[in-house]
């Protein structure tokens, strides 16, 4: 199973890398597609943290080259990439097919610019609850929800039951259109 991690410079790097290494140990091929070819720099909140190698820029990538998509969060992350066109059609494109996905912290920013949130139970970091709720989502402020092919988490403290429910949600695969 192929899932996209979509993420930029300033992602929270805790956020990217216990995803990443959960999906790998499931026996899933994550591959990171970002805003630009190259590295990205994650950070530790405020800190820059290290750097990862970037497998396809999101211009390039095809949703249907992925079984599933996770977004890591972190502020910089969520909010560079809820700015970019080709990242957010991405990300939409998910919705679309019914494949599921898993957003942390900030990332749940880029979903709400995708228009996929209306009707849906989620959480996400505290400050991103008017926006949330603005777009139509039901914010509530819990570890993990799952919400039909939807995860969403809170923060790095959140990652234990995060990358279970993920991985959860994942092996079960796309959402059934229930009118087909």
């Amino acid at each position: 199973m192929r899932v996209a991690v979509l993420a930029t410079d300033g992602v929270e790097q805790v956020e990217l890398e216990r995803p990443w290494q959960a999906l790998e140990e499931a026996g899933a091929e994550p591959e990171l597609v970002s805003l630009e070819t190259g590295q990205i720099t994650a950070y530790d909140h405020i800190d820059k943290a290290g750097t990862k190698q970037v497998d396809l820029d999101v211009s390039s990538a095809d949703p249907d080259d992925y079984a599933a998509l996770v977004l890591p969060g972190g502020v910089v992350n969520g909010d560079f990439i809820r700015a970019d066109a080709d990242a957010v059609a991405f990300v939409k494109a998910f919705f679309e097919a019914g494949k599921p996905v898993a957003a942390i912290c900030h990332a749940p920013w880029v979903l709400a610019e995708a228009d996929v949130v209306r009707g849906r139970r989620m959480t996400s970091w505290p400050s991103l609850q008017t926006d949330l709720r603005n777009a139509g989502a039901k914010w509530v402020d819990e570890e993990v929800v799952v919400d039909g092919n939807l995860v969403t988490s809170r923060k790095p403290d959140d990652l234990d039951a995060f990358t279970a429910a993920m991985v959860e949600q994942f092996a079960a695969g796309p959402e059934e259109d229930d009118e087909g």
